[in-house]
């Protein structure tokens, strides 16, 4: 059985690719940090409908101590599906943003790619199969006020899945970026009513969370193995 290790699983979207993966037949890893009570919790809702899932409490942002958590995570076999969608936001403009604001931003999820996938790649290698999808956002194509260093980590995170995807293509390994336009969640909904994303989508409404499982269940799948290399939009016509 392949296992799959998603970050930031214990969100709206990390959730139900979660349970999209374990639906599959993956043995689910979930991460968290914050969320572990969240992460917890999914883990068992997963196991009780039948599936296989585990959580994985780790700050990606600190190098050292997520290297020595995947050495225990790794004994039950290696992740072959690696789905990196921890991220999070601090949105000021430019003009009023702090350092830390910045690095923070880019920390979670530029760095947290690098400090998930590096060490998992080489034993990934020999396994002569894999996926690696990073989640990224429209805004990395559009750009949006107040959202610089946002912005700045979802490009940055496009730019390594194209240069990984050439590294690790003849090993059969498949690397790629999926970009989330507006998906429903308790914080999209706080920021804009249905008029604000009907007047911004073309298709008037925002996502769902398991549209965007779907496409990241398709990516994982075998019959993605000629799609590498690629940001794939699912943003409604936005961009």
């Amino acid at each position: 059985m392949k296992r799959a290790l998603v970050t930031g699983g214990a969100s709206p979207i990390g959730a139900a690719i979660c349970r999209r993966l374990a639906a599959d037949g993956l043995h689910v890893i979930i991460h968290a940090h914050a969320s572990a009570a969240h992460a917890r919790d999914l883990a068992t809702t997963i196991c009780r409908k039948g599936g296989l899932a585990e959580t994985w409490i780790c700050d990606l942002t600190d190098a050292a101590a997520t290297h020595a958590a995947l050495a225990g995570l790794t004994t039950q076999g290696v992740p072959q599906v690696i789905v990196h969608n921890a991220g999070t936001h601090d949105d000021v403009t430019m003009a009023g943003m702090s350092a830390a604001q910045w690095r923070d931003v880019l920390a979670v999820s530029l760095d947290g790619f690098f400090h998930i996938v590096q060490p998992l790649l080489l034993p990934m290698t020999r396994t002569r199969w894999g996926r690696i999808i990073a989640l990224s956002s429209v805004t990395a194509r559009m750009g949006n006020r107040g959202q610089v260093n946002y912005a700045a980590a979802k490009a940055g995170l496009e730019g390594a899945v194209r240069s990984l995807a050439r590294e690790v293509g003849s090993r059969g390994i498949t690397v790629n970026a999926v970009a989330p336009g507006i998906i429903e969640s308790p914080a999209t909904s706080v920021v804009l009513d249905a008029g604000a994303i009907a007047a911004m989508v073309p298709a008037r409404r925002a996502g769902q969370p398991d549209e965007v499982a779907d496409l990241v269940a398709f990516l994982a799948s075998e019959r993605a193995a000629y799609i590498s290399g690629q940001t794939i939009g699912i943003n409604g016509g936005m961009a």
